[in-house]
């Protein structure tokens, strides 16, 4: 096994943490000596040991001389765990590969610590797809004015998310649905619009393999405030927290109906200033499912950053629900293009994921 490969598989153990380490970034680390993985670990909780110490543990007396391949630059300060740079010199590690340097000052300035001390170091091995899996972490450096926003569609060939009577259950199939409330584990919301939200009459809840640290919001975005009080996002706000992000001139009514039923009520004059408030409410990180003009609203305003389509093998033709509502059309010279960040089977859909370059 190479550098390369040993990166790849850094990765892999990085997603074990899903849904468990944020607001810390999902990291992976192996050690390689004489092309044999000699130990491997990956940051598993918050708070818990970070992925470097874990892997140099398990190599032992093999990590003497050997290299470590790790996602992220270890850190080299004294958080909740002690510093990765004091594990990594305690081990007699020769060489030290990462995927990225850490964005935290906080906790950056490991690579220069152990260069400086006569390891042998080097950054930027698989950039690309560390940063892929860390967006929400990156975004939280980049961008504070508002969440890092992922749209989820399922929709049908013709790029419908419901039939012609609003119904989506089910467009796609069970390994679909698995893998979407694995998503859910790994975000801070979980949002729909009003019409969804009326129409499906949601959970919105993480019911999949991870149970995430911290549940996440349920948002519903409707101008109006016209949510029924029978629905199940409103009924169960006492058990899992809701909010509704309103237009600033909703109806008084409407919104004290909602206050009483304990959903918590976020007015805001754009789509963008709602996304800032949550954003000052401690949502980081969005997913959006739907429905199809929230979801064109978003596109159209540059306030998605990832996009998640599942794509099943069914037709429902003109009358259908379009996937996104009111998109602007631009000529294709102009059309903005995204950059494809994985593709694979779920069953017999097909997932598409794909980035804002």
């Amino acid at each position: 096994m190479d550098e390369r490969e040993a990166m790849a598989h850094a990765l892999s153990l990085a997603w074990r943490g899903w849904g468990r380490v944020h607001p810390n970034p999902l990291v992976g680390a192996v050690v390689l000596a004489d092309g044999l993985v000699v130990g491997e670990g990956w940051h598993a909780e918050f708070g818990g040991r970070h992925a470097e110490p874990g892997a140099l543990e398990r190599a032992g007396e093999r990590a003497r001389g050997a290299t470590l391949v790790v996602t992220l630059e270890p850190c080299d300060h004294q958080g909740k765990q002690p510093p990765c740079t004091e594990a990594i010199l305690r081990a007699g590690v020769r060489r030290v590969v990462a995927g990225l340097a850490d964005p935290n000052p906080a906790a950056s300035g490991g690579a220069a610590r152990l260069g400086s001390l006569g390891l042998q170091v080097e950054l930027g091995v698989a950039r690309e797809a560390v940063a892929t899996q860390n967006a929400r972490f990156l975004h939280g450096f980049r961008n504070q004015s508002r969440p890092f926003v992922a749209l989820k569609l399922a929709t049908s060939l013709d790029g419908r998310i419901a039939d012609s009577s609003g119904h989506s259950r089910w467009i796609s199939g069970e390994p679909a649905r698995d893998y979407v409330h694995w998503l859910r584990a790994g975000f801070a919301a979980i949002g729909v619009g009003g019409r969804t939200a009326r129409l499906d009459d949601p959970r919105l809840t993480v019911r999949g393999p991870v149970t995430p640290r911290v549940t996440p919001r349920r948002v519903i975005f409707d101008a109006g405030a016209d949510i029924d009080s029978r629905l199940t996002l409103v009924r169960t706000a006492g058990e899992a927290a809701t909010t509704v992000v309103t237009a600033s001139d909703a109806p008084s009514d409407r919104v004290e109906r909602l206050l009483s039923a304990g959903v918590s009520v976020v007015r805001a004059g754009t789509l963008e200033e709602g996304l800032r408030m949550l954003r000052g409410e401690g949502i980081d990180s969005l997913l959006v499912e739907g429905g199809g003009r929230l979801a064109g609203a978003l596109l159209g305003l540059g306030l998605v950053d990832r996009y998640y389509w599942v794509q099943s093998p069914l037709w429902l033709g003109d009358r259908g629900v379009p996937a996104t509502a009111g998109l602007p059309s631009d000529p294709i010279a102009r059309a903005e293009r995204w950059a494809v960040v994985e593709r694979r089977a779920l069953g017999e859909d097909t997932l598409l994921v794909a980035d804002r370059r």
